[in-house]
């Protein structure tokens, strides 16, 4: 029997809306804290800046992801979209601390673009075939992370005005809102979306609350432990990896977009040439378990970088670089770091090439495991939940961005530099031996 094959023209213009949105939110995520400090925040409003978003995708998310089963992904989306386009001109307009705070949490309580997205995708995939289409929408969230700050420094090198990044933000958005208006093409059947509201009537007041009751599906509460443990461990890399790099290789902000942009083509590249070639040759089931031996093998290397810095590094010029820089949300939230500069007396490529090694397998893993495990948690749900299921996802992966920057940064505090990465090797080996007993359990059902 032939393989089904994959849409791409009708994919397009959902990774084509996703990567917009994501370009719109990177712009201003690097720039929270300077937002904050503009209006005189101090350690703790600026943790609370940082995590409202987050924190609100929690409840709105679930919720929001829900709806789009009841009502269609079409209108969902265009809520979701309209108003994180509001909330983009609210930080724009913001002429207090109140207002930065209230922008956040209104995106976060009805931004549910990406899970939306995401339902989308399933709804006109195949068991065969989910993968690579969630991988799709991964690959438009790293071409996001790699243009949305970039486009973000260039804004604010011809203007020190923090309201244009967010103007600029909001145009993205209005762009993404274009895009499902004339491009996107409802995936979710009325005859399907009345199916999920009949479902639902006798107990309506319960599609306004994130659907837990998912996790009593066989194997559902560990794909969502599985879910949330690696992007704590993955944001908590993320987090911390300008300090790491700092420390161990004398990188600032300059190198470390450097860092970033290879991770981010490697993420690229996974998602849209490794999915669908390992999907086919090993299954999602065991393209999870690699995904897991991947990114934890490639934060124990990570962790065992030799402490060499780069040839062009100089002590005295990034003692005073470091002096002038504002702090991060991570860094505000628990307190300043104190980071031991490397000496440059042993300057030398080895530190980096070693860097740049463990970086490939870390962010291969990093590529494929969230697609794999969406896959797997849409084969645990009904073609009416998928919304529902994927939003729940999604709530935990922003909870789990809200505490991966603290409890890394307390754990770096407490028990050093390498810590928190090999601490994260060991939670994913651990899960990833969980996985050989549990998995083999999962019935995926064939299309």
């Amino acid at each position: 029997m032939s393989r089904p094959k994959f849409d791409h023209a009708t994919v397009f213009p959902i990774f084509a809306l996703t990567f917009v949105d994501i370009l719109g939110l990177t712009l201003i995520l690097p720039l929270l804290h300077l937002y904050a400090i503009k209006f005189g925040a101090g350690p703790l409003e600026i943790g609370i800046v940082a995590a409202a978003f987050p924190l609100a995708q929690v409840l709105g998310v679930p919720v929001m992801g829900a709806l789009s089963d009841r009502y269609g992904r079409k209108p969902l989306l265009l809520v979701s979209q309209i108003t994180t386009c509001i909330g983009f001109i609210l930080l724009a307009l913001s002429n207090s601390l109140w207002m930065v705070i209230l922008s956040r949490l209104i995106d976060g309580l009805f931004g549910a673009n990406i899970a939306t997205a995401q339902a989308a995708i399933s709804d006109i995939t195949t068991d065969e075939n989910r993968a690579q289409g969630l991988g799709l929408t991964g690959a438009a969230f790293g071409l996001g992370f790699l243009f949305g700050p970039a486009i973000s420094l260039i804004a604010l090198e011809f203007s020190d005005n923090l309201a244009l990044p967010a103007w600029i933000a909001a145009v993205y958005s209005l762009i993404s809102i274009m895009i499902t208006l004339f491009m996107f093409r409802e995936t979710l059947p009325a005859s399907q979306r009345r199916a999920a509201a009949a479902s639902t009537s006798v107990l309506a007041w319960r599609t306004w609350l994130p659907d837990f009751g998912l996790l009593k599906r066989p194997q559902m509460g560990l794909l969502m432990l599985l879910m949330f443990a690696q992007q704590v461990v993955f944001y908590g890399f993320e987090s911390l990896l300008g300090l790491f790099t700092l420390n161990r290789l004398g990188l600032l902000g300059q190198g470390n977009s450097l860092i970033f942009i290879f991770v981010g083509i490697v993420l690229v590249y996974g998602q849209t040439r490794l999915i669908a070639k390992w999907k086919q040759k090993y299954g999602e089931t065991r393209l999870a378990q690699i995904a897991l031996a991947t990114l934890a093998i490639g934060l124990l290397l990570f962790a065992l970088t030799p402490a060499q810095p780069h040839p062009l590094y100089v002590k005295a010029i990034a003692a005073r670089d470091v002096q002038e820089l504002t702090p991060s949300a991570t860094e505000a939230m628990i307190g300043q770091f104190a980071v031991q500069l490397p000496d440059d007396a042993d300057r030398g490529v080895g530190g980096i090439l070693w860097l740049l090694v463990a970086l490939v397998p870390l962010s291969v893993g990093a590529g494929l495991i969230r697609p794999s495990l969406n896959a797997l948690i849409t084969h645990r749900a009904t073609r009416t939940e998928y919304g529902a299921a994927l939003g729940l996802s999604a709530a935990l992966v922003t909870l789990a961005n809200a505490i991966a920057p603290l409890l890394g940064g307390l754990i770096y505090q407490q028990y050093g530099m390498t810590a928190p990465f090999l601490l994260g090797a060991l939670v994913l080996f651990a899960l990833l031996m969980l996985t050989f007993s549990v998995f083999r359990r999962i019935v995926v059902a064939q299309a």
